[in-house]
């Protein structure tokens, strides 16, 4: 092979659940060269400076971006806030199309919008958890404190703390507690991802541009600045309103409806930023939030705050009975708003994946993202249910039904009832989805058996059952990823069907088990069975929740297996919710891009990046943000991709078919591995680019130099395959011009550079 007379660097990027520097750069002792704890490139330290690439030893060098998505058993509280993540991608999942701004916009909107939902009903759970179970209810019964002694300084002869809104004001520090934490998460994360200014490197302007290659796309400073204000103003107005509403029920006074109206406008004032602000990608915004977005969620804190005061006026006639009246009405009117909302989404994707190219129309008509959408309010629902019905049941131990006759307190609003009772039935749904995915990988692995052992026609060995099924149960495996579009819309349906189904109880006033009481006994038993089961499932939801984060972010083998969903969903910039987990790849894709474009500048040398599983995605992105000059120095190696099999059906507008042939076209050093037994990686499409399938095991049989068996690999070990190393080989010639060669320019240091530093 021809080497050229310049230096040439391999960097590897490595997928999900991490790989230790020293593991990609097959060396126990390496120097790192640049970057910090969190993302780093490291070399081995033998190759502590630039030379010519070797066959025998090529200069590598390895990115490490693992600490971005992991770290300490307390990051496994982001799951909580997995509907936030999944409304967020909801964002990018519009079909891809040209023109139609107007329409673009009304999309974005509408994901905004619900978004803001969904921190309403966060808030708005922890309203009925602190301020309506235990100030409320629990507060004026005297049972109740008797049960629970460090609420009786409280209770109905708790003396000073006994009038209802004294309680109430108390309670409020939980609800605010939580919306100071999530400002607080979104902040600390974004002044360490967000605020970090990406380099910016001179790229041609064109109407078939691609979205990834903007200046601006890894640069959410502004827009989640903006975002953060208005989900905080959004968090403090909800627990406003629900004092206010309280209050409106012994009197409304002037300051009430002043209060009130105040109130009221802060709302408007939150939907009119939303729909003022979108995101801005052609340059990096480092206009900052105007001085109105600023200063909205400290006006909103000062109102609560006075609205606090008139919370806790002394008004030694007020009582609380029953059930706090706000929970009741919010619960299915937000419901029903969020239903018009996805409702709207759906139509205005459909309406979108009409005019989009045949090819980048996107998984479910163009309607994932309203898909998505959905299934996002279905947790939020699920779990702000699950958190409010495991208190009720904590505070009334012995209650048969929550809410019910004997009951000692009224219990969680009704709604919250319903939905813990739908539980059960979505169960039955996802085991029903598990029986058929079950089958269909019998049914595929019977079908591909007889015809594995000819796939190994060249070692003449004899059939073996065994490993013929196990290798064939592994391909069937591996195509379930495939049917990924039928199982979200299987379930975005039943979520549908059931919460049509919740909003209809809702509106008996009852919880199921009382509003079935006088139903026929089947009935009955159905009802108490199925809230009393709910109740149940959503507080082990939650733990369970907690416990596989947890147990992800500690052990390797499980962050793989969950991984790839989560790392899909914190891949993309935070353009729809603040409190999100953050976005790593605005620190990945800059660092990859400038690592290579100072590299080239400063050597004139060529680079091979190779990215395994999610570092093929960053490694694509960070060559999307390269100048063409520097572009045509750079080779690209992925294996195990969801580049085509999960980006280009669920993200067509920034990886659909026809941003993947632009990139090919202007990267025609370009190889893919993959394997079918791969349930992650697959071919993106380009039949000069992919290299595959590749045989999995490499042997089917044993031979004189492998006397044991060979495993199956399927997601892992690409570099152990012999054609790895061949496509790196055959790579850096063409690279080098020794093969198929491509024109490159000849590029002094310096030339290219960006027009800023980071």
């Amino acid at each position: 092979m021809s080497t050229s007379p310049e230096p040439g660097v391999e960097l590897l990027v490595h997928g999900v659940g991490g790989t230790t520097p020293q593991k990609m750069l097959e060396d126990p002792r390496t120097t790192r060269i640049t970057g910090d704890n969190t993302a780093s490139v490291h070399r081995r330290t033998d190759d502590a400076a630039d030379r010519p690439w070797d066959d025998g030893t090529p200069l590598r060098e390895a990115y490490s971006w693992s600490n971005l998505t992991s770290g300490n058993g307390a990051r496994a509280l982001w799951l909580l806030l997995l509907p936030f993540m999944v409304v967020n991608l909801a964002h990018w999942m519009r079909p891809d199309v040209r023109g139609t701004r107007r329409t673009q916009r009304l999309y974005d909107l509408l994901v905004r919008l619900l978004a803001l939902s969904l921190t309403m009903l966060l808030v708005a759970g922890a309203c009925s958890a602190a301020l309506d179970l235990l100030a409320w209810q629990c507060g004026a019964s005297a049972a109740c404190t008797a049960d629970v002694s460090w609420l009786a300084f409280w209770g109905p002869d708790g003396g000073w703390w006994a009038q209802p809104g004294r309680r109430l004001a108390l309670a409020t520090v939980l609800p605010l507690a939580l919306t100071a934490l999530l400002w607080w998460l979104s902040h600390r994360t974004w002044s360490a991802y967000e605020s970090a200014s990406p380099p910016v490197r001179t790229l041609a302007d064109g109407p078939e541009r691609p979205l990834l290659s903007l200046p601006g796309f890894w640069y959410g400073r502004t827009l989640v600045s903006r975002l953060r204000a208005a989900h905080t103003a959004v968090g403090l107005l909800t627990i406003t309103a629900v004092l206010l509403t309280a209050t409106g029920t012994f009197e409304r006074t002037v300051w009430w409806w002043a209060l009130t109206v105040l109130t009221a406008s802060g709302w408007v004032a939150v939907a009119a930023m939303e729909a003022g602000h979108g995101r801005s990608e052609e340059e990096p915004d480092e206009s900052g939030a105007p001085a109105m977005v600023s200063a909205l969620p400290w006006a909103s804190l000062a109102l609560l705050a006075v609205t606090l005061v008139h919370t806790g006026w002394n008004r030694p006639q007020w009582t609380a009975e029953g059930a706090l009246p706000a929970g009741d009405a919010f619960y299915p009117v937000l419901a029903i708003v969020q239903g018009v909302l996805v409702l709207g989404l759906a139509l205005t994707a459909f309406h979108l994946h009409r005019h989009a190219p045949s090819t980048d129309r996107g998984a479910l008509l163009g309607i994932g993202g309203a898909s998505v959408a959905m299934i996002a309010c279905a947790l939020g629902g699920m779990l702000t249910g699950a958190v409010v019905q495991w208190l009720g049941a904590w505070l009334e131990p012995e209650s048969a039904a929550t809410g019910g006759p004997e009951a000692v307190i009224a219990g969680p609003p009704v709604q919250l009832s319903w939905q813990s009772s739908a539980i059960p039935a979505l169960l039955v749904v996802l085991v029903v989805l598990l029986v058929v995915a079950l089958r269909t990988v019998a049914r595929h692995r019977t079908a591909l058996e007889p015809g594995i052992v000819h796939r190994y026609a060249q070692e003449n060995c004899p059939p073996d059952q065994n490993r013929s099924r196990a290798i064939a149960s592994a391909v069937a495996r591996a195509r379930l990823t495939d049917a990924a579009p039928k199982l979200i819309g299987v379930l975005t349906a039943a979520s549908v069907v059931l919460g049509i189904a919740v909003v209809a109880g809702t509106l008996t006033g009852e919880p199921p088990a009382v509003a079935a009481a006088d139903a026929p006994a089947p009935v009955r038993g159905f009802a108490e069975f199925s809230q009393t089961l709910g109740s149940w499932l959503a507080g082990f939801m939650v733990v369970a929740l907690l416990a596989v984060g947890r147990r992800a972010y500690r052990d390797a083998a499980a962050r793989r297996t969950i991984g790839i969903l989560w790392d899909v969903g914190t891949f993309w910039p935070r353009a729809a919710h603040p409190f999100a987990p953050p976005c790593y790849a605005e620190r990945a894709v800059p660092d990859l891009s400038w690592r290579m474009g100072t590299w080239i500048d400063s050597t004139g040398g060529r680079v091979i990046i190779s990215g395994h599983s999610q570092g093929s995605v960053l490694a694509a992105a960070a060559v999307w943000q390269l100048d063409p000059a520097t572009r045509s120095r750079v080779a690209l190696l992925t294996y195990g991709s969801p580049l085509e099999r999960l980006y280009s059906r669920w993200f067509p507008a920034y990886f659909g078919a026809r941003r993947l042939d632009a990139l090919r076209a202007e990267l025609p050093c370009w190889s893919n591995l993959w394997r079918d037994t791969d349930p992650i990686g697959g071919p993106v499409g380009q039949e000069p680019v992919d290299v595959g399938p590749l045989p999995d095991p490499l042997y089917y049989g044993r031979n004189l130099r492998r006397p044991l068996p060979e495993p199956i690999l399927g997601h892992a070990d690409y570099a152990a395959d012999p054609a790895f190393g061949r496509a790196r080989a055959a790579l850096f010639e063409r690279l080098a011009g020794g093969g198929a060669g491509v024109a490159l320019p000849r590029q002094q240091p310096g030339e290219g550079a960006a027009e800023k530093a980071p």
